[in-house]
């Protein structure tokens, strides 16, 4: 009970010096390259399921916007086997940490607002002020859609944080109480441990849907710039 609470938050360190680049390497290693003919199941599987994913995103893009395929693909593998390795005991989740999520979220929104304006300049530029608009709206809108442009890649790396760290830190502190109520009350205790499994569950759940909502929003700005 008196270990720290976000002490699973804090990035881990071997000799001195931060392990968090081969944390984030890691799930790699879950999505070897087929070397047979004949793939196995788990291998079958995960293409079939890349393949689905990847369909359904790219079904409402352009020519151009479907360039960005592999990277989409490879974002929501990524992001989706880091939150799931996050869940195993004594493990380092590096979604919950912000400068990372923005990381990932900044070079693609950008990467999408660059495309807009160098391939549809005349259609990104009228996002800033819609039609019809009143001339004494004008400077206020065009500076409240600028905002809100900005804002993008920070919303999506601050949900991202934030589903992730409360979920870990709500499984802490149910199986805390679950663990000090054992001595005081096993009928309360088993009643707080059913909750943690419950919750864990869907924790796996919410691992995944968040993995696919980062992508899915990346995909539509892209989509509104190509």
């Amino acid at each position: 009970m008196n270990e720290n609470l976000f002490s699973s938050f804090i990035t881990p360190t071997m000799m001195g010096l931060p392990i968090v680049i081969l944390i984030i390497m890691f799930p790699t290693l879950l999505f070897p390259t087929p070397t047979r003919l004949i793939n196995n199941r788990l291998v079958s599987a995960q293409q079939w399921l890349a393949q689905l994913i990847l369909k359904q995103m790219m079904m409402m893009h352009s020519p151009k916007g479907r360039t960005w395929a592999l990277m989409l693909i490879s974002l929501i593998m990524f992001i989706g086997s880091t939150n799931l390795l996050g869940l195993l005991p004594h493990s380092f989740t590096p979604t919950t940490q912000l400068s990372m999520n923005l990381g990932m979220a900044i070079p693609l929104w950008a990467g999408a607002v660059i495309t807009g304006f160098r391939y549809k300049t005349k259609a990104s530029l009228a996002h800033f002020l819609p039609q019809g608009t009143p001339v004494p709206l004008i400077p206020m809108l065009v500076i409240i859609e600028t905002i809100s442009l900005f804002i993008q890649p920070m919303a999506l790396a601050v949900r991202l944080t934030a589903n992730i760290t409360a979920g870990h830190l709500l499984m802490h502190l149910i199986g805390s109480a679950a663990l000090a109520l054992i001595s005081i009350s096993p009928t309360t205790a088993l009643i707080t441990f059913i909750i943690l499994i419950l919750l864990t569950i869907l924790e796996f759940a919410v691992a995944l849907i968040q993995a696919y909502v980062f992508t899915l929003l990346v995909s539509l700005y892209l989509h509104d710039n190509t």
